[in-house]
């Protein structure tokens, strides 16, 4: 592990990743970095609102040895995390093995001028702000931390859920700018997916026969597909969103890139994927490259109803990929099959990634985890003390500065 306390630099030809010439630092280049462990909508907003400070974001990545050192053991591996990255709409680019302590000579050699992060304090093992080198260089800028979200409230109508009128009205206001800002394009600034929600009456119906009609509901408007252009459907729980659900909808795309190529008309815009969640508490990440329409309140099972009143009509394909399904006495697929839209996606590298294989990650580094919660905890107090520094010293600055106007 390399001295925290010191900037260190790769040498030429050593940088995990290319450019390995430094090149002109930009204002309008900003960096982020994070262990982006089980990468969420936190991590995700956390990008966007860096996204929106400029016009690229290079997203640093540590490494699995370099967080075991400074904060505990990681569940994901550096390649997935790394994965989990490139899928946000808001990167640029990863770069793997950033220091956890965030260098000055690593950010410039990328061109990088400022630095974003949380308004929460990060320190490394030996209780230190992580950020201190790039904040005494004054090229540190802060964006809020995403509080936390539930599906429920992003249908909130003001006139449901706990609080008052008035409290429930502004969290259903909230809610839905967070989602159309996560539906937001690869700038962050304009529409991109589109986001609807299903609205049945009894949406567990298991088989293609029994569904209820039903609509789509649109609750946040965005880029429509073009004329002729082709649909495609998936649908899951992608409860633990993983490596393994970002690497099933890569594959999708690449099937569908195949099935374009070998037709003869195949050109980049040509698929529209449209990825359908069923509820659980996170947005579901309408922020990936890989999504061009979200539908929240999904059936488990999609029957030719709902298939046929999905936005924009029946989808060309539907797409299932090597997940392990609970016993089940029916194909929830039926109706796909049916319609001769079924596909289905092979074996992948990071198949094994589920919820299962989540866990049994966490039981077999329990102690470990044990630890890195005691140590967090001390962590905390530090980090709280470092914060109630700074807004002492701002405090003291802001009084100083005061006391000149008025002399």
């Amino acid at each position: 592990m390399s001295d925290p306390a010191v900037e260190t630099a790769p040498e030429p030809g050593e940088w995990p990743v290319d450019p390995q010439q430094g090149i002109e630092i930009s204002k309008a280049r900003i960096w982020i970095d994070g262990c982006f462990d089980f990468s969420h909508h936190g991590h995700a907003g956390a990008m966007l609102q860096a996204r929106r400070l400029g016009k690229e974001l290079l997203v640093g990545v540590h490494s699995d040895q370099e967080i075991l050192e400074n904060k505990g053991p990681t569940v994901m591996t550096l390649e997935e995390r790394v994965s989990a990255v490139d899928a946000c709409r808001w990167s640029t680019r990863s770069i793997p093995h950033a220091p956890y302590v965030t260098s000055l000579p690593w950010i410039s050699h990328y061109g990088c001028h400022y630095v974003v992060h949380g308004d929460d304090i990060t320190s490394d093992s030996g209780g230190e702000d992580c950020y201190r080198f790039v904040k005494n260089a004054g090229r540190f800028l802060v964006v809020k931390r995403t509080s936390g979200i539930s599906t429920t409230d992003l249908f909130l109508s003001g006139n449901e859920g706990p609080g008052s009128p008035e409290e429930r009205s502004n969290a259903g206001m909230e809610m839905s700018q967070r989602i159309k800002d996560y539906a937001s394009d690869e700038t962050g600034r304009q529409p991109g997916a589109l986001v609807y929600s299903w609205d049945e009456s009894n949406s567990s119906g298991q088989t293609n026969s029994t569904a209820i009609p039903g609509s789509c509901k649109i609750l946040v408007d965005g880029v429509h597909p073009q004329p002729g252009q082709r649909l495609v459907y998936v649908d899951g729980g992608f409860d633990l969103f993983s490596s393994g659900h970002i690497e099933f909808l890569r594959q999708v795309i690449k099937a569908e890139e195949a099935l374009g190529r070998s037709r003869g008309w195949y050109e980049e815009t040509s698929v529209h994927l449209r990825r359908i969640p069923g509820e659980g508490n996170d947005y579901g990440p309408a922020y990936l490259i890989y999504i061009s329409c979200v539908v929240f309140s999904a059936p488990f099972t999609p029957s030719k109803t709902y298939l046929n009143n999905l936005p924009f009509g029946t989808p060309h394909a539907v797409y299932h990929g090597p997940t392990a399904f609970m016993p089940l006495t029916y194909d929830p697929y039926a109706a796909a099959k049916d319609l001769g839209i079924y596909r289905q996606i092979g074996n992948h590298d990071f198949q094994h990634v589920n919820a299962g294989e989540i866990v049994q990650r966490i039981l077999r580094s329990r102690q470990l985890y044990e630890e890195r919660q005691e140590k967090k905890g001390e962590k905390g107090a530090g980090e709280e003390a470092v914060r109630r520094r700074e807004q002492m010293e701002e405090d003291a600055a802001m009084l100083e500065k005061e006391r000149a106007v008025n002399r």
